[in-house]
């Protein structure tokens, strides 16, 4: 089976010891992720790419109990659909990012908790082609 990222600028996937790819504004010191072609707090172009830490720690989390709307890019229907949690994580001292979480009791997660960046299945798409996404998952 073919396997390939859903959003393939936002990582280093498949690369070992993957890692997310955001951008620094030399002018104002901002970190973004996603990578952005210009600073979204002073507007600046002085921007390049970088790559953000593998771990982090849980800052927050919640539930998605039900399908999302569209434009949802799973192929879940509401009898087929797990609920999963999604998270706020704090790559070190650089940036948080939200994103899915590899628990989905939200009773095993924890303020602070520590995790690191994977890849996960999340569809397969109508040619077969195997899509993952990122996910943060407990160290």
């Amino acid at each position: 089976m073919t396997t390939k990222a859903l959003a393939p600028d936002v990582s280093t996937w498949p690369a070992e010891d993957t890692q997310l790819v955001g951008s620094h504004c030399a002018d104002c010191a901002a970190t973004t992720w996603p990578q952005q072609p210009r600073c979204p707090r002073c507007s600046g172009a002085n921007v390049s790419e970088l790559l953000l830490p593998r771990r982090g720690t849980l800052v927050a989390w919640t539930t998605q109990g039900f399908v999302p709307k569209q434009p949802y890019a799973g192929n879940e229907t509401a009898a087929t659909f797990t609920p999963f949690t999604f998270g706020l994580v704090q790559l070190g001292d650089v940036v948080r990012v939200e994103a899915r979480l590899t628990e989905s009791d939200p009773a095993e997660l924890r303020p602070g908790m520590e995790l690191e960046l994977t890849f996960v299945p999340f569809y397969v798409d109508e040619d077969g082609t195997e899509i993952v996404t990122w996910a943060f998952e407990p160290i």
